[in-house]
């Protein structure tokens, strides 16, 4: 057993489980399966802010969210006795959204979209006004921007250096850039050849493509986060909604994995490199469980009604794009070879 994982009896949910499963898919394919990811970072960053004094109780938390950082939030916020706040959108499902409510928080739906940023812009502009309304009370963790969110996945970094060593190709999807960029600049100082591959999806700004309607949660984004640092990354890949879906039953039926859609996103990627470079080690991020879309993903009328791909019709292999901004679904591959974004982007204008 993971000499990190001999911690028993936990003393609560969010000890218990904070770090993934370590699952062997094919002799160099290894997913990383959390529970929900986000309660590592929701659970760093609440506790280094009590270590600091930025958090004392009685204070309220905020965040904006659609997914489960707010979970994580609500979990850590609920063993602490905090009350938390989440101000989220309508893409946000029913049942997480139940979830929360039991665990005390407070949901703001947020239905009206920004002219630029759209509902991320719409949803931090509610939350910068409820700030100003309860003034020193109030604790903002601020995901997309706190060096805490890299910083906890620390932890994850030595788990995977532990299991199956530093020297390993990590793919994950690239949301706030907090698990991706954390983890490989841990994995680094052991081996600094360790690579990275982000993951992404079509009308996501973090890589370059305009901003548009976004089938696949969980990762992309409608404003550029700080946590994400692109230098790391050695590669990009974009991919579809429908591609995504494909993916995530093609995960549960061969390997018995039960994950959501940014996992089957990820797992595609990671098995067609670990097909192309048997040499490495590659170690594919899976966020989440797959309860949540039970009657999305996994259910084939909602499949057929949403006109997504059959697992007959999964792609082997991407599109090498010249350029990010301009990959097309519903699979792209750029070679980012660890530059700015600045960097990537002034590349199109020179061609241009």
């Amino acid at each position: 057993m993971n000499a990190l994982r001999k911690r028993l009896p936990f003393s609560s949910y969010s000890d218990a489980y904070v770090l993934p499963s370590i699952i062997r898919c094919e002799t160099n394919l290894y997913v990383a399966q959390f529970a929900f990811m986000k309660l590592l970072p929701a659970k760093y960053i609440i506790e280094q802010a009590l270590a600091r004094g930025t958090l004392t109780y009685g204070m309220t938390v905020l965040e904006t969210s659609s997914g489960t950082f707010a979970l994580g939030l609500a979990v850590v916020c609920r063993e602490y006795g905090f009350q938390l706040e989440i101000f989220t959108d309508p893409v946000m499902d029913k049942g997480l959204e139940n979830r929360l409510g039991s665990l005390g928080a407070k949901v703001f739906m947020i239905t009206e979209k920004a002219k630029q940023g759209g509902h991320q812009r719409s949803r931090l502009d509610a939350l910068d006004a409820r700030m100003r309304q309860l003034g020193q009370s109030c604790f903002w963790p601020r995901q997309y921007e706190t060096p805490d969110n890299p910083a906890a996945y620390k932890l994850f970094a030595d788990q995977l250096a532990e299991m199956v060593g530093p020297d390993i190709t990590l793919v994950g999807s690239v949301g706030s850039g907090g698990s991706t960029c954390g983890t490989v600049e841990r994995l680094r100082q052991k081996a600094p050849g360790a690579r990275l591959i982000g993951v992404d999806t079509f009308n996501s700004v973090i890589f370059g493509q305009q901003d548009g309607e976004r089938k696949l949660r969980g990762l992309g984004n409608s404003l550029v986060p700080k946590n994400v640092r692109h230098e790391l990354y050695d590669e990009v890949h974009l991919i579809s909604a429908p591609l995504a879906f494909a993916a995530t039953r093609t995960l549960h039926e061969r390997h018995a994995v039960f994950a959501g859609p940014t996992s089957g996103a990820s797992y595609i990627v990671g098995r067609w490199r670990a097909r192309q470079y048997p040499e490495e080690i590659i170690v594919v991020i899976c966020p989440d469980e797959g309860h949540r879309y039970v009657e999305a993903a996994y259910d084939c009328e909602w499949l057929k009604q949403n006109g997504n791909l059959n697992e007959d019709d999964l792609l082997d292999a991407p599109a090498t794009e010249n350029h990010p901004s301009t990959a097309l679904p519903p699979w792209n591959r750029y070679l980012w070879k660890r530059k700015s974004r600045e960097a990537v982007l002034n590349v199109l204008e020179q061609v241009s």
